[in-house]
């Protein structure tokens, strides 16, 4: 019997490739499984443990130490502590108590045809999942890494590659470019993907969409980025239409763009080719974010852009041109959507022309000119005087340094300023709504909520953190300055102290 085993194991290692060790262990849990069958439903904890050298085996049942005064929940696997320290006084909870089996059972199991079949099912079942594994455990660092396999059966939502060694990996439609199209034989580059274990197992999966590949694939191209001379910053794709990328120059002597462009285009087509022609538009990364947002916008021209840095928002002017402007909006929002997403960090573009900006501005300074005569009852000069000063918020006028107003704002003295700041001050306090209701200090005083948002919310006859509660999202993103990420958590908010959401949570 045992060279029958000795037999086995050198037959199965030799044959798949796999450690003996890891076959004996494979054989180790075949013949447990068999064993276990002949004690009929009792289902014991079975042990079996080969000698490497002898191919001798013994067959151990197991049975787990419980610290309990009660009955066992698992006789048959379970032993308590009081009974396991009859035999050993050292016995501790969570150790195993180990009985030899009767050779009756254990010897000569491979004689009984059954029990041999069940053996030989079993240890082809453990010798694929060694096999798998001994795949897996190849290729993990290769993740995140490009691989070529080659098409072995290409269906409409899954394609089947061969890497090589026995490995086979899957690309699945979501993972495809929308124009690939392949046939068995067919060289296929992809980037391996962090592997998954589901119920069949851990399996390998390629994907030709991930930014990361097209990172891979500029790597591979440019010898400057793979040299360390170039860092890219972001990808940011729509797969197999538009990409933008984002690069630095660690040695100020190289041209980012120029380097991954190459000679005549020659290294940016190689990568758009592989990518089904995938328009790459390579980005100069700059610190400062009003040149690195014009950058972004590329291929459009870019006339006049205004950063509002606390709330994150870019509004870029571009020609007063029909196709100029389409061409900044790119197609359904393509360029400016991926300008944004390269920006990243909850950036967010509007586009429009330079007439419309200038339009807008205007309207913007008409308004505030005129709320700041109403609220501060002053005339549209002083109004203009002040925002030109940038004081130009309620807050500001209120709350900054009489000196700086005075020294930045023209024919105003120490008396006219404190009176000034007394009446924006009073003005912060007394918001009201269209019908006269006064705003709920515990409303003004929400976090996220500056004044002019509560102003905002006023003309609406928000008055109060409950009805602030009681709004739907797009009851708000047509106020100036709310977006819809804004307005459902500023909702949110309200709701958790108005109806006492985190009380009732804990």
């Amino acid at each position: 019997m045992s060279k029958e085993i000795l037999a086995i194991v050198d037959t199965v290692s030799n044959e798949k490739q796999i450690d003996r060790d890891k076959v004996f262990n494979a054989l180790e849990g075949a013949l447990a499984i068999a064993i276990k069958k002949k004690f009929d439903n009792l289902e014991p904890d079975i042990k079996v443990e080969i000698d490497r050298k002898t191919g001798d085996y013994s067959v151990l049942r197991r049975y787990l130490i419980v610290d309990t005064d009660g009955p066992l929940a698992n006789p048959t696997r379970e032993i308590s502590l009081e009974a396991a320290k009859l035999d050993d006084e050292n016995a501790v909870a969570g150790d195993y108590v180990c009985d030899m089996i009767d050779d009756n059972v254990s010897l000569n199991i491979l004689d009984d045809r059954i029990t041999a079949t069940t053996v030989k099912q079993v240890l082809q079942q453990k010798i694929r999942e060694a096999e798998r594994q001994q795949v897996i455990d190849e290729f993990i660092g290769s993740v995140g890494k490009l691989v070529i396999g080659i098409v072995k059966h290409a269906s409409r939502n899954e394609v089947t590659l061969d890497l090589g060694n026995g490995a086979i990996a899957v690309m699945r439609r979501q993972n495809m470019l929308s124009r690939d199209l392949f046939r068995p034989s067919d060289r296929v580059r992809g980037i391996l993907l962090p592997i998954k274990t589901d119920g069949k197992g851990p399996q390998l999966e390629v994907s030709r969409t991930s930014n990361d590949f097209l990172k891979e694939l500029l790597t591979t191209e440019v010898p400057e980025i793979g040299e360390g001379q170039l860092e890219i910053v972001n990808v940011v794709r729509d797969p197999g239409f538009r990409a933008k990328v984002a690069i630095r120059a660690k040695d100020r002597r190289i041209d980012p763009k120029g380097a991954c462009i190459g000679m005549k285009g020659s290294r940016i087509k190689n990568v758009s080719n592989e990518l089904c022609q995938e328009n790459i538009d390579i980005i100069i990364y700059d610190e400062d974010i009003s040149k690195y947002v014009i950058n972004a916008m590329e291929p459009a021209e870019v006339k006049q852009a205004i950063i509002d840095k606390d709330k994150k928002q870019v509004l870029i002017g571009v020609e007063n041109d029909e196709k100029k402007y389409a061409k900044a909006i790119g197609s359904n929002g393509q360029n400016v959507r991926l300008a944004s997403a390269l920006i990243g960090d909850g950036w967010h573009i509007n586009v429009m022309t330079v007439d419309d900006l200038e339009n807008k501005q205007n309207e913007e300074k008409a308004s505030l000119v005129s709320t700041f005569g109403d609220i501060l009852n002053i005339d549209s000069d002083f109004a203009q005087a002040l925002i030109d000063a940038r004081f130009d918020t309620i807050e500001l006028v209120a709350f900054s340094d009489p000196k700086d107003i005075l020294n930045d704002v023209e024919g105003l003295d120490d008396e006219l300023v404190a009176e000034l700041q007394k009446v924006a001050r009073e003005a912060l306090k007394n918001i009201q709504t269209p019908s006269g209701r006064q705003v709920d200090a515990s409303l003004i005083n929400l976090d996220g909520l500056d004044n002019a948002d509560v102003r905002a919310l006023a003309s609406r006859e928000i008055a109060s953190l409950e009805e602030l509660a009681e709004c739907a999202t797009d009851d708000l993103v047509d106020l100036p300055e709310f977006d819809r990420e804004k307005a459902s958590s500023l909702i949110m908010k309200a709701r958790n102290i108005a109806w006492n959401l985190d009380e009732m949570n804990k």
